[in-house]
């Protein structure tokens, strides 16, 4: 695999960023008119199930949703073709109240001629997923 591949660049450089709740190094990979569908379909961070449009969502989506939690990424493949990276990851978000959901699923990033970022998507649903309570 080409580890310079454009895609796969920028979702590391996602990964990093969200991991490090660094907002503004998340967004500075985003294009204008990135889509994120993290789950494709309605899901607790897709309500409408047509995904968050433009980084100005994306920001209210970060501060809501990214930011006040802790979130480990595991990635156990990656694969390029054209101008997307695929991977199979697990994903740990830990809320402020202890709580744990750990979703396994594929998700997706595509870049434009730019390496900018113009859709991430998540293939996963909340069924599938795991909530773990904090200890009373």
């Amino acid at each position: 695999m080409d580890e310079t591949h454009p895609a796969l660049a920028a979702a590391r450089g996602s990964w990093r960023s969200v991991q490090a709740r660094d907002k503004d190094a998340w967004l500075a990979l985003m294009a204008d008119d990135v889509v994120f569908e993290d789950p494709i379909g309605v899901g607790p961070t897709n309500p409408t199930g047509e995904g968050i449009r433009g980084k100005q969502a994306l920001s209210a989506f970060f501060d809501r949703n990214m930011a006040p939690n802790t979130i480990r990424i595991v990635t156990h493949e990656s694969f390029v073709a054209g101008n997307e990276s695929a991977h199979r990851m697990t994903l740990t978000t830990t809320f402020t109240n202890g709580a744990r959901m750990i979703v396994e699923g594929i998700f997706t990033y595509a870049v434009n001629d730019a390496g900018l970022l113009t859709n991430l998507r998540g293939y996963w649903t909340l069924a599938d997923s795991k909530i773990e309570k904090p200890d009373a």
